[in-house]
């Protein structure tokens, strides 16, 4: 998933205009937009223009293998437009520049400079040329960005909140850990300041986020640490929507359901990805749980909470899953029919922690398992919103839609950005950043469409300096 991410500032001296493309997961998300707020502080020109982009700024992603090339393609298209002279300089950030500096600067020299994960202010030392041949250390990530960054949002109503950084789970399909570090999170108070700085500017939703974001107050000593900060967001923010993502089963304080269910403003929707059903392949995956134990705890949340929707994701074709466990995988997703499912293939990484398991199911099986979930999920998904035509639903306004300006875009609050599909709004016109009930008239098995009926709460969405492009 790619974002490019520009905007406008003053003009700086000497004149410099930057252009950055952000790659990955909103966690580096926001790390870009840390780096365009520091951009911005010291009037460095920020343009929404590619062409016109004296600098641009590659935020990387390292995840797995489709993200390295994704990263690895961008990086090499600026340099070609630097080779061309369109270009004056290249700067590369992100996960890969944490943990791949070296190898970049050697196989693409036409990299200008590198900035780590914890030397994001140093992005106005790079683009101004001032950190030629740096490299970040390449161990992982130490630091904890504030309330006191300054931060550019490219992402209109709704907003990311990261309330930790890194990670301490042994997953075996993950090096996260190894570039991002030990999971560390953010003092509460600072959270809620930076959260009401983000409610002052017209933010309507609050995404909560982390590697492990179910841990989050862990390592402060906080007693629920999830569940405390968002009661505190709920009490000290007039933020109309709160969500959280990421939820890791074996972390994950039931507590939340009994506070979804009280509050309307904790949005009925729990994100947990199980990345598998089988029990052979968890625990190759080191990770605790089975099918039976998830079971359980999907259908106590769905008991607790009316109207809940819960999304997961698997990982297919993970060393040891053979047809009989991914069998089980597709038994295990008609019983539980989950509301939103994404499906990833296995990527073997020789620095992943379960390297030595080697990859032994080939790549056309796995994308054949792949496609064959999918499919399964679309009919599922389908069959949840078609039960939704004819109901009213509350629904957050984004903006004109991207493919067809007379068209509306917006979200249920079963829908979280960027990963579930979108309400497609045909008869209204509420401002962006507006809370409305419309009327479903029509399903798909990823969109809805509606119309509205009243506005709940009129808003004008942040001035996104940043137009996001898919």
């Amino acid at each position: 998933m790619s974002k490019v991410d520009r905007g406008g500032a003053g003009a700086p001296s000497p004149p410099v205009r930057v252009g950055m493309i952000s790659l990955g997961c909103a966690k580096n998300l926001v790390d870009g937009e840390l780096m365009l707020g520091y951009l911005q502080q010291a009037r460095v020109a920020l343009t929404a223009d590619p062409t016109a982009a004296d600098v641009v700024v590659v935020n990387t992603c390292g995840f797995i293998d489709d993200a390295k090339r994704e990263s690895i393609e961008a990086i090499l298209e600026v340099a070609r437009a630097k080779g061309e002279g369109r270009v004056r300089r290249l700067v590369v950030a992100g996960c890969m520049a944490q943990a791949y500096a070296r190898d970049l600067k050697r196989e693409i020299p036409e990299i200008d400079a590198f900035v780590g994960l914890d030397e994001l202010e140093r992005i106005t030392e790079a683009v101004r040329g001032e950190l030629a041949g740096h490299v970040p250390d390449q161990r992982g990530a130490l630091r904890v960005y504030d309330h006191h960054s300054p931060r550019v949002l490219s992402t209109g109503a709704y907003a990311y909140l990261k309330v930790a950084e890194g990670c301490d789970n042994p997953c075996a399909f993950c090096h996260i850990p190894a570039m991002r570090g030990s999971f560390r999170s953010r003092p509460l108070d600072d959270l809620v300041r930076e959260a009401n700085a983000l409610a002052a500017g017209g933010v309507q939703e609050l995404v909560l986020v982390a590697q492990d974001t179910t841990r989050y107050g862990e390592d402060l000593g906080l007693e629920k640490g999830l569940r405390t900060l968002v009661g505190e967001l709920l009490e000290r923010t007039t933020i109309p929507w709160i969500r959280f993502l990421y939820a890791y089963p074996a972390t994950l304080d039931e507590g939340l359901f009994r506070l979804m269910a009280e509050e309307p403003r904790f949005l009925a929707y729990l994100d947990i990805p199980l990345q598998h059903a089988s029990r052979k392949v968890l625990k190759a995956m080191k990770r605790g749980g089975d099918a039976r134990s998830y079971r359980t705890l999907i259908e106590r949340a769905r008991a607790e909470v009316s109207g809940l929707a819960v999304r997961t994701t698997f990982i297919v074709g993970f060393p040891g899953e053979g047809e009989a466990e991914f069998e089980e995988l597709l038994d295990f997703v008609r019983e539980l029919r989950f509301d939103h499912l994404g499906a990833f293939t296995y990527s073997w990484q020789e620095e992943n922690p379960g390297a030595a398991l080697g990859d032994p199911v080939d790549e056309e099986e796995k994308l054949r398992r792949r496609d064959t979930l999918l499919a399964l999920q679309q009919d599922i998904a389908l069959a949840h919103n078609r039960r939704l035509i004819g109901t009213t639903q509350e629904a957050l306004v984004a903006g004109p839609l991207a493919e067809m300006d007379l068209l509306l875009e917006g979200r249920l609050r079963r829908q979280a950005p960027e990963i579930d599909g979108r309400l497609l709004i045909n008869d209204g016109s509420p401002a962006p950043g507006s809370i409305v009930e419309v009327e479903i008239s029509d399903a798909h098995p990823y969109d809805l469409v509606g119309g509205v009926v009243r506005v709940l709460r009129s808003g004008t969405a942040p001035a996104v300096r940043l137009p996001v492009v898919g």
